[in-house]
């Protein structure tokens, strides 16, 4: 219906321009579905708009406007508010026919081609392969899995990737860590490092070294620890005390260090892809850092900048000049010991995916990543490609909640709940819907009571139990042996309040998938069915389907089946089940 009356509107503005009473026809109409039924269904401020040209007040071009409209069995009526709004009151047969556009359409219905032909790359949650993933990943997974459905929904070409960090010091720093239980496994009395990783998931792959290994690493404490500079707890230099074992462990080990840095990433990021797989989260593609270096790409990078007065040396280092493209100051590319930066694979990485041809590029990234966003587009303008054609989304952290106090979290300390417990505790429908209920940007508490709670004060129950009733209502039709025939359905006899209340929410559902898909806001859609979900327990709690009169039980029972293939698109969108019963 939106787009038969924006058809409509761009006709009535077509004859005005023809007679020049406007100079321009606008890029796009907007449309509006109305908050206040007195305002009608939609509303337009189409006239505001293009006051200015036809160079009079919008009221008066409203009043044009609607004159224009060709005859249509769309509209009942039309109203102009001030200061020059116009609002469409649709007809009782335009307002049903949704219910046979939803039972023709099935699982399609939402479906558009707003993005039809365009690639997006989609990168997000690309966590550090250092532990398994916890509740803090979980929103960002939860997050970009939905904006990638939404993105499909609307027509976009999508593909998921996770950037891999498999190179640099924190790889180091786990690896060590490793190391350091697998000698504490045959005895060996060492004092743990304060900047290590202290996680109980250390000591597991400790013991799968010791299962693939055996001995054949096992070096003396003594012979590891010599001449090492003090750790912090001792008076020491945090920093430099890991870097130094991480120096001596290259040294002692040899080969070893690689086969134990091997043992870990393997079984680090086998679980991160298992527990995301049982999330509901599917990638395309799997990124490694590692593979920038190995191929040159990161250095062949870092040398282009140089060669084109992009990247000047300083105190033996390598700095970018990001300072040309906005950012606070220049950035470090390569360090005076020769070791390329986080952000010199960085850089070679986005080269590498604007090089793959994408329409768009979309990178999911934590809110403490705001700070990169003016060094990455640097490197993308220098490197001469459209710094505009990538999309940085941040999602701000999660704090979990038990009992109405705060969990504490620390990944370096282990002290954290993985992801797979929230979803053991709580479940993949109750944490997928919680983790899209505001916006990505916006701080967000997560309940775990609540999220476990089977009451109405829980959405995403709530929302499910108006699909559990749904399926209810057709069991009970099938022991009263109805046969439901929906699609031959009367749809005038839908004429109560909550009918009629149902049948507007219903047709606001494309709107909002597309609305949500475009601006990457998933939260609309979550509202929309809490909304939707609202609106039918009161019509369930007000009127009786099955009746006496077999025309208006058939005609309660296609509307209440178009409300259960909404429900069950709209989750499946957020990645969240239809329970038939509860």
């Amino acid at each position: 219906m939106k787009e038969q009356l924006q058809e409509l509107l761009i006709e009535s503005l077509s004859a005005l321009l023809a007679e020049g009473v406007i100079n321009e026809l606008p890029a796009k109409v907007r449309l509006d579905h109305t908050k206040d039924k007195s305002h009608g269904d939609y509303a337009t401020n189409v006239a505001l708009m293009l006051a200015k040209q036809a160079k009079c007040a919008p009221k008066v071009l409203a009043e044009q406007i609607i004159a224009k409209l060709s005859n249509s069995s769309l509209i009942s009526k039309t109203e102009i508010a001030s200061p020059g709004f116009i609002n469409f009151f649709l007809s009782e047969a335009t307002n049903s026919a949704v219910v046979t556009e939803i039972l023709n359409s099935a699982d399609d219905y939402g479906l558009s081609n707003v993005g039809a032909g365009k690639r997006a790359l989609l990168e997000f949650v690309s966590a550090n392969p250092t532990g398994p993933l916890h509740v803090g990943h979980g929103r960002g997974a939860a997050y970009g899995a939905t904006i990638a459905n939404l993105m499909r929904a609307v027509g976009f070409e999508v593909d998921n990737e996770y950037y891999v960090n498999d190179a640099g010091r924190q790889m180091d720093i786990l690896t060590v860590s490793i190391f350091l239980r697998y000698l504490s496994i045959f005895g060996e009395e060492l004092r743990f490092p304060d900047n290590g990783y202290q996680g109980d998931y250390i000591q597991d792959i400790a013991k799968s070294v010791v299962a693939e290994y055996g001995e054949r690493w096992r070096k003396g404490a003594g012979e590891l620890f010599e001449d090492i500079c003090k750790d912090e707890a001792d008076g020491g230099d945090k920093e430099a005390h890991i870097d130094a074992l991480i120096v001596r462990s290259k040294q002692v080990l040899g080969e070893g260090y690689q086969a134990v840095f091997r043992v870990g990433i393997d079984s680090i990021l086998s679980g991160i892809k298992d527990d995301l797989a049982e999330f509901g989260v599917d990638y395309q593609q799997w990124f490694s850092e590692q593979s920038l270096i190995d191929s040159g790409l990161a250095k062949s990078t870092t040398d282009t900048l140089q060669d084109t007065d992009h990247i000047y040396e300083k105190d033996g280092a390598l700095w970018f000049k990001t300072t040309d493209y906005g950012d606070e100051k220049d950035r470090v590319v390569v360090r005076d010991n020769g070791i390329h930066t986080y952000f010199a694979s960085d850089i070679a990485y986005h080269l590498e995916k604007f090089d793959r041809g994408y329409d768009k590029v979309i990178n999911i990234w934590g809110a403490d990543h705001h700070g990169y966003i003016a060094r990455v587009k640097a490197s993308i303008a220098a490197l001469n490609h459209d710094p505009e054609k990538l999309e940085i989304l941040l999602v701000q952290f999660a704090n979990l909640y038990r009992g109405g106090k705060k969990v504490k979290m620390s990944t370096r300390s282990g002290s954290f709940v993985t992801l797979e417990e929230l979803r053991n505790e709580v479940g993949n429908d109750a944490a997928r819907f919680f983790y899209v209920m505001r916006k990505s940007e916006q701080h967000m508490d997560f309940d775990l009571d609540l999220a476990k709670s089977k009451t109405n004060e829980n959405p995403v129950f709530y929302i499910q139990y108006a699909h559990a009733r749904i399926c209810s209502v057709l069991r009970q039709a099938g022991e009263k042996e109805i046969t439901v025939n929906a699609s031959n359905a009367d749809l005038s006899l839908l004429v109560e309040d909550g009918e009629k209340s149902l049948l507007k929410e219903l047709s606001r559902y494309k709107g909002v998938v597309e609305s949500s898909a475009l601006q990457y806001e998933p939260h609309q859609l979550a509202y929309y069915l809490k909304d939707l979900a609202a609106c039918f327990h009161s019509y369930y709690n007000a009127c009786p389907f099955l009746v006496s009169d077999e025309s208006l039980t058939q005609a309660r029972l296609a509307l209440v089946i178009a409300s259960k293939q909404v429900l069950v698109n709209g989750l499946s969108l957020l990645g969240v089940s239809a329970p038939e019963s509860m």
